[in-house]
């Protein structure tokens, strides 16, 4: 064989090898994304809201794409230790992160060590839904409204007590923001949880709580708890007769709980705007929005930017009441 044909054919191995390689499937790259398990790390426990929209999320981009979606519920300090985990995981879009507005907005503020941050640590892929909160009260509190309320405590300075599902949740901040706009005092009762919270304010131990409206309605429509208020700019569609904030007079008092998707720095831009794409489509089915609205959400699913200016601007309503109240970082 003379050096010329040997030459050739060694040319044509190595042009052969080189189609090969650039037609092999290439783990993590955008271009074949996906190509194994997508990880759903939601921060509660099984049975909540945010696992239940993890799951539709995860059943809904399975069934659309044929893709293999898991949902790993990730428990403990709030969502710290999901975050945590998710931030520190290859930003390759097979580890997401169903976050909510405690890891994103709250808790780097009341928290002495992060092992995350949340804006840095995270990129942005969609702002999911919103559940407002609503203010609600013993019966037997002799208040029929906001302002009636308002009146009780002054006239009983100290006596009025309010539940929470823990510190540096919604339901805390949201009593902050309710005495610093009334220009009251009233007791912060802590619970681990929105459930034993809820039955202490129904049993009488505890006044009055903001709770969001899919865990209160059922007891404001048995009777067991009275709603004042929703904090939001409009009416809870499954609470029409309950006002506003705004209509009653304390337009500042907002907020609630929310969520949102994210994954970790890095994650390249057609991953993110894919995992977009299709968690819209997740919620587009009438049947499962209608099922989900039904329980007092608010979808959004807007682009990566809108969900960081949210998170943006959650962190600085929340940030306004935690200096105001003096509460420190532990």
């Amino acid at each position: 064989m003379t050096i010329a044909l040997r030459g050739l054919r060694l040319a044509l191995v190595l042009a052969a090898a080189v189609l090969l390689l650039a037609a092999a499937p290439r783990s993590g790259s955008a271009q074949d994304y996906p190509n194994r398990v997508i990880k759903l790390v939601v921060p509660t426990p099984p049975g909540g809201m945010a696992d239940l929209l993890g799951r539709v999320i995860a059943t809904k981009i399975a069934e659309n794409t044929k893709a293999t979606v898991i949902v790993e519920n990730k428990t403990g300090a709030a969502g710290l230790i999901a975050a945590d985990m998710v931030a520190h995981s290859p930003p390759d879009g097979y580890t997401v992160f169903l976050t909510y507005h405690a890891t994103q907005s709250i808790l780097h503020l009341i928290t002495a060590k992060m092992t995350y941050d949340p804006v840095k640590d995270f990129v942005p892929i969609i702002y999911v839904a919103i559940a407002p909160n609503v203010l609600i009260i013993n019966p037997a509190l002799p208040a029929k409204s906001v302002q009636e309320l308002v009146a009780y405590a002054k006239a009983n300075p100290g006596k009025l007590t309010y539940a929470s599902q823990g510190k540096g949740t919604t339901g805390h901040l949201g009593g902050e923001m309710f005495k610093q706009a009334a220009g009251i005092e009233i007791t912060h009762v802590p619970y681990r949880g929105a459930a034993p919270a809820l039955q202490d304010l129904i049993g009488g131990q505890v006044g009055m709580m903001f709770d969001i409206v899919p865990l209160a309605r059922e007891h404001i429509t048995a009777g067991k708890v009275r709603a004042l208020a929703v904090t939001s700019a409009q009416r809870s569609p499954v609470l029409p007769d309950v006002p506003t904030t705004t209509e009653v007079g304390m337009p500042e008092v907002q907020g609630g709980a929310w969520w949102g998707l994210v994954a970790p720095a890095g994650t390249p831009k057609p991953i993110v705007d894919w995992l977009n794409t299709e968690t819209r489509k997740a919620f587009a089915s009438p049947e499962v929005r209608d099922r989900l609205t039904e329980q007092g959400l608010t979808f959004f699913l807007g682009t990566p930017e809108q969900l960081a200016e949210h998170a943006a601007a959650e962190t600085r309503r929340w940030g306004a009441v935690i200096e105001k109240a003096g509460i420190k970082p532990e």
